[in-house]
């Protein structure tokens, strides 16, 4: 899927808010400036939140909850992660319990991303466009279509 400007990536996070659920894992992988926060942005948004998130690139985990949101987000970025050890520290899986989590940057945690991760690869395509790529796991297969 090819993705032409900010407002395509904002879209793109809005309408995957329709169909995610507490437990989900969304994993944005790609470059510095390829869109994953602004993903994220679209989709705090369609839940509700009110204003511009902010990268969670120093704060590590950024939580958002009820009502600030009608659906309880934990968004992660893990850029600065050097050593997947210290992400147990995080406790990533106690989110998992009653949130949706989204991490950015993936790759950092190694062999330990959750099987049921939806996995969205973003890449800037030729002309300054986003080439969005997505591993489905099995319980995104019936809902990802609809996007």
């Amino acid at each position: 899927m090819i993705l032409s400007g900010e407002e395509a990536m904002l879209d793109l996070g809005r309408a995957l808010a329709g169909h995610v659920r507490i437990g989900d894992v969304i994993a944005l992988e790609g470059g510095l400036g390829a869109g994953k926060t602004t993903l994220t942005r679209g989709l705090l948004e369609a839940l509700g939140l009110e204003g511009e998130a902010p990268s969670p690139s120093f704060a590590l985990v950024q939580p958002y909850d009820v009502p600030e949101v009608r659906l309880p987000v934990t968004h992660v970025d893990l850029y600065r992660i050097d050593d997947p050890a210290e992400i147990a520290e995080l406790a990533l899986d106690d989110y998992l319990m009653d949130s949706l989590l989204v991490i950015e940057w993936p790759e950092r945690l190694g062999d330990a991303l959750w099987r049921h991760a939806l996995r969205l690869r973003i890449d800037i395509a030729p002309g300054g466009g986003r080439r969005l790529t997505a591993e489905l796991p099995e319980d995104w297969k019936e809902r990802w279509p609809q996007i």
